[in-house]
This record gives C-alpha cells, structure tokens and sequence, in this order.
C-alpha cells in the first residue's frame, strides 16, 4: 500500500509535530506541516496531498478562510478538508460543513479517531496519488 501525504495545517507547532508523528509512526501516512493559513495554501498548491487537517483558530487568516481558498483554487478544490478546532460549537460545525468540509472533529481528537476518520474519507474519495 502506498503511503498517502497530509498536510496539517494549524499555528500550534507542538500540535502539529505530535500529530505528524502519531500518523507517521502508523506507517501508512507522510505528513507535512504549516503553521499558519498562508503557509498552509502554498504547500498545499505545491505538493497536493491527499487530505488536509485545518485548524479554525490561528491568527492572520482563519481556518475558514483557508477552506475558502483551498476549494477556490482549480488545484486544491478535490483535496478533502478535515477540520480541528477546540471550538465545539454547533455554529462552527455548520460553517464548516456548508464549506464543503468533509469532518469537524474537536480537540483534542485521538490518533485513533483521526486514522479512521483519514480512512474513511480516503475511501469515500477514492483518492490514490
């Protein structure tokens, strides 16, 4: 089985490499890491993984702001979005849902549940780089 790529795009750095290394150390997943919405677009221009983990709350551009982008762009509008956000609240979920999000998972989220939920998405999908 090939490994598929994500790009985890949050501002809490130390978030970030815990999850890279958690997908990685499973041995089915690459990870790369931006840590802010800016960084996050370019990379995910540049290297098209196969699936995003979006943070909502960062400074500067906003995690919906980024999904807004990410679906607005001919090279990144098919990569699926799944959302991470202390944010537990049901307006947040419907935004992000409306945005053609494709999960809303509240931090912290397990590892296990993160894999699953990446499975289950890249299967609905059908998605093979």
């Amino acid at each position: 089985m090939d490994e598929k790529w994500i790009l985890i795009i949050d501002d809490e750095e130390n978030f970030c490499e815990m999850i890279k290394m958690n997908l990685e150390a499973s041995g089915k997943y690459k990870a790369l890491t931006a840590y802010s919405g800016e960084e996050g677009i370019a990379m995910a221009k540049s290297t098209k993984p196969d699936i995003i983990l979006l943070d909502i709350s960062m400074p500067k551009m906003d995690g919906f702001e980024v999904l807004k982008a990410l679906k607005a762009h001919a090279v990144t509008s098919s990569i699926p979005v799944i959302m991470l956000s202390a944010l537990d609240d049901d307006s947040s979920k419907m935004r992000a849902s409306e945005m053609y999000s494709e999960h809303y998972f509240t931090k912290p989220a397990t590892t296990e549940e993160l894999i699953a939920k990446i499975e289950r998405v890249l299967e609905l999908r059908g998605r093979q780089r």
